[in-house]
């Protein structure tokens, strides 16, 4: 079982990497830059959820996630070379598909070392969110965590329905496939229709006094 968690977490940082890499394409940034955003986007939010939990970073103890990353950065270098236009969408739907891996990771991990149900959905969340967060704040973009279609909440309601099917009993496996499913089914979705939670009045104005 570990050992299948671990080409899990694996994967998601490899999906991460990507994303930050076509960030950086992106922004013009040189092979250094690629190499940064890459790597703050795919193990940011990993780092936050271990200090939480007081654990070792998981990346200080295992340097085959940076191997994934260089790997992953590289590959989607050579692929962006080809293109004559930047896919915007990829970046997206990798960033996606990253973030339900991590929801996932994150959640099953802070469950494994005792957190309570509610405590592990928000680790959850921070551990899909905050790399991409990282991200964005360097390239000087609004987070998408912060704008736009749901992101967060995508994250809350695919660690719901994982709790819900550790409470129905089915296997770890399936708690995660399902988690992982409605996290990115959510997040794509809302891409695609433009789900969102509106709080402020779009058509309102501020006015001084």
């Amino acid at each position: 079982m570990e050992t299948w968690l671990h080409w899990v977490d694996l994967a998601g940082v490899a999906v991460f990497a990507v994303a930050g890499t076509l960030m950086a394409y992106k922004k013009h940034m040189d092979g250094f830059g690629v190499v940064v955003l890459a790597s703050v986007t795919a193990i940011g939010g990993g780092t936050l959820r271990d200090m939480i939990l007081d654990l070792p970073v998981f990346w200080v103890q295992d340097p085959s996630f940076f191997y994934v990353i260089i790997l992953a950065a590289f590959s989607t270098i050579i692929w962006l070379r080809s293109k004559d236009t930047f896919p915007l969408r990829y970046l997206f739907f990798a960033d996606a598909i990253g973030l339900a891996f991590f929801n996932v990771m994150g959640l099953q991990k802070a469950l494994t070392y005792g957190a309570s149900p509610l405590v592990a959905i928000a680790l959850g969340t921070m551990t899909g969110v905050f790399g991409g967060l990282i991200r964005d704040v360097i390239c000087r973009e609004i987070p998408m965590v912060l704008k736009g279609e749901l992101y967060a909440t995508a994250c809350i309601l695919g660690g719901a329905s994982y709790i819900l099917s550790t409470i129905l009993g089915l296997s770890t496996v399936s708690c995660m496939i399902i988690g992982f499913c409605t996290t990115l089914t959510c997040r794509l979705c809302a891409m695609k229709w433009h789900w969102h939670l509106p709080v402020f009045n779009p058509h309102g104005s501020v006015k001084d006094e």
